[in-house]
């Protein structure tokens, strides 16, 4: 019985630090400068790596990115190619709409929130995202093929 019960709790275990470590759903972005919530950006694996696109921009739904063409933010891919290594999720790049530069990522889970980092070489800077709990996506919707987005 004391091996069944063990073999419970270690499976228990196990199971959720999986949960905890996993960085697919939706998570709310903080805006760094006024501290305030700023889009909803799901993340989600598509043929073993992982994406993120903003499903949701909280303030101005119509704000346009600084990439060529000046696209739409809503709906647009801003993570790609991101590979799970151990805990971290590596090797991927994040797009900053507001300059339209890419930058290097890496993510990671701390408790029940996402640091998501970009960088260039060895420098950079952390977000942290929260998980978003009350986004519903349409009920037809599945995320799409990743799209990395024109930059040039």
């Amino acid at each position: 019985m004391k091996k069944l019960l063990m073999t419970a709790v270690v499976t228990l275990g196990m199971l959720a630090t999986q949960a905890l470590a996993n960085i697919t759903g939706y998570w709310t972005t903080i805006d760094d400068e006024t501290g305030k919530a700023k889009s909803v950006v799901q993340i989600y694996q598509y043929k073993g790596k992982y994406y993120g696109r903003i499903v949701d921009l909280l303030e101005d739904k119509n704000a346009r990115a600084a990439t060529p063409g000046r696209p739409l933010i809503m709906g647009m891919h801003i993570i790609w190619d991101l590979e799970k290594d151990g805990k971290t999720y590596e090797d991927g790049e994040i797009l900053d709409p507001k300059n339209g530069k890419v930058y290097g990522c890496e993510v990671w889970r701390e408790g029940k929130n996402l640091i998501v980092r970009g960088k260039i070489a060895f420098f950079g800077r952390n977000q942290t995202w929260l998980p978003n709990t009350t986004y519903k996506a349409p009920e037809d919707s599945a995320p799409p093929v990743p799209k990395k987005p024109r930059l040039k």
